[in-house]
């Protein structure tokens, strides 16, 4: 009997070192010690050993479930630390290599571009002003001499909400609401954003940035308009730059304008960005009109002013060379990074 539970000891713990993994050992688990196990068979077979030696006999076969079951659990915990070791292993770090250098934010080229904007009309005296996003239709609209009837009041254009609110469709309900407050002269420019309900292509957004200046006192003329914004123009644009200005129309200036720069790109040569003309339109201005005025409370006899916007999207996709408006507001790294 001694000789037969020696050699089962040595099949089983050859068995179970052969096991690759965790299933294998649970087939020897049951091979081993299960009901059906040879170990099982020795206790049954007690019944056959001599009286006197039963004890010593059922002593040796429990030591030998013992020790199959802890060369179970030995070989189950080595397995256990072999995946651990392997995963390790793949997951190391070496710790004499150079760091990963974090990856610096950058600041958004439409930022950039309104800075460059804000900082050169600070330097002309202008003081920044900011109103809500959310508008009455009287600043909107009805405050700028823009009536009832005007295409611009569409529900094509502009996102009307409840209670007679809307999203403003341009910074200009700034300049009312400031000079409701402020007695001339008042020198002032409003950035922010504005929202149109347009169809979102290449050139047009439902999005977009905007800034607006103005400038009310005593003998306002059209030619210190005219020189303001032939020094904006150059210095955003670069030295020698040229402004042409084009009589247009808005509700809230008369007369009023278009500003048009020499292309900085080909220099006024042509090319494709100016379309061959030799000059990019950069914003609209004109004298304020004098109902504009006398919704501010202002005396149009007694004060004038002028007034202006741009598109901050425009301005940037001609000074980087973008054909895609949309790429400004799809957070692509890929794109941000250049910046």
């Amino acid at each position: 009997m001694q000789a037969k539970i020696s050699a089962l000891k040595q099949n089983a713990f050859n068995d179970i070192a052969s096991a690759q993994d965790s299933n294998a050992l649970e087939d020897c688990r049951i091979k081993w010690l299960g009901k059906k196990s040879e170990t099982s068979q020795l206790l049954k077979g007690l019944k056959d050993v001599a009286p006197d030696q039963r004890p010593a006999v059922g002593a040796l076969i429990n030591d030998l479930k013992n020790e199959i079951e802890s060369t179970i659990n030995a070989r189950r915990t080595e397995m256990e630390f072999e995946v651990i070791s392997r995963q390790l292993e793949g997951e190391a770090i070496d710790v004499t290599l150079p760091g990963k250098r974090q990856g610096l934010g950058r600041v958004h080229p439409l930022t950039q571009t309104l800075d460059a904007v804000i900082n050169i009309f600070h330097s002309l005296g202008f003081s920044v002003a900011e109103g809500p996003e959310i508008e009455s239709e009287y600043y909107n609209f009805d405050a700028l001499n823009i009536p009832t009837y005007h295409p611009a009041r569409d529900m094509q254009d502009t996102f009307f909400l409840e209670n007679g609110k809307l999203l403003r469709t341009h910074t200009s309900p700034v300049q009312i609401r400031v000079m409701e407050n402020r007695t001339p002269p008042v020198r002032v420019i409003a950035p922010g954003r504005v929202y149109r309900n347009e169809a979102i292509n290449a050139r047009s957004y439902c999005l977009f940035h905007q800034v607006e200046g103005f400038y009310v006192d005593q003998k306002v003329t059209f030619a210190e308009l005219k020189g303001v914004l032939g020094f904006f123009a150059q210095e955003l644009f670069g030295k020698g730059t040229k402004i042409k200005l084009r009589p247009s129309y808005f509700p809230f200036t008369e007369p009023s304008l278009e500003c048009d720069i020499s292309c900085f790109l080909c220099h006024g040569s042509g090319c494709r960005v100016c379309k061959y003309s030799g000059w990019l339109e950069i914003l609209g201005a004109g004298m304020i009109h004098p109902e504009v005025l006398k919704s501010a409370h202002y005396d149009p006899e007694k004060y004038q002013g002028y007034a202006f916007g741009m598109g901050i999207e425009r301005i940037t996709m001609l000074l980087y060379g973008i054909n895609d408006i949309r790429l400004f507001f799809e957070n692509d790294i890929r794109f941000l990074s250049q910046f």
